[in-house]
């Protein structure tokens, strides 16, 4: 009998094991709470393959102190997950998943968590730079000449590229129409 299934982290959820070849930054697009459990709150993000972020107690605490206990607010925000060798459980240093930045906040924010029982440490979050979101649609329609339409639709990223090659043709036709090109 092979044993090596019986070996693998459990896939259900990120583990601090995915995350030590580096930090990850999420976008978040859903947050669930389910009372009585012993992981009861499920972070999904863009692109995690059916593993969300499940945050220890620790981590649940710094994103209500930053962006409050409403986490229906969470989605759209971000923050840099990373793998904390130092995070202890029965006693011994297994590892865990920590956030060291996050959107929505203006400056470093410290805490003070719970590190063992009855002794707490500080804890620092740092604020995470992000691109704002560009609404395509608009900025497709806004342009004048074709220059403009092939330098805005070379920023563009690919995902945006799929989903509005038809805001760009039909713009495109027009501005033929109209003499820009």
């Amino acid at each position: 009998m092979d044993m090596k299934q019986a070996i693998v982290p459990k896939s259900d959820q990120l583990n601090s094991d995915d995350l030590i070849a580096g930090p990850i930054t999420v976008k978040i697009t859903g947050v669930t709470v389910r009372g009585g459990q012993e992981q009861p709150v499920s972070v999904s993000y863009e692109g995690d393959q059916g593993k969300p972020y499940k945050p220890c107690k620790s981590m649940c605490r710094a994103l209500v102190t930053a962006w409050g206990a409403d986490s229906s607010k969470y989605v759209g925000r971000s923050m840099t997950l990373y793998c904390d060798p130092k995070v202890r459980w029965a006693g011994m240093e297994v590892g865990g998943i920590r956030i060291s930045h996050m959107s929505h906040i203006d400056s470093a924010l410290t805490m003070a968590l719970t590190a063992t029982r009855g002794n707490k440490k500080p804890f620092t979050v740092q604020p995470l730079e992000v691109e704002p979101e560009v609404d395509w649609k608009p900025a497709i329609e806004a342009v004048e000449t074709a220059d403009e339409l092939a330098a805005l639709w070379k920023s563009m990223p690919a995902e945006a590229k799929k989903e509005f090659a038809a805001v760009k043709d039909a713009r495109k036709a027009a501005l033929t129409t109209q003499g820009g090109i």
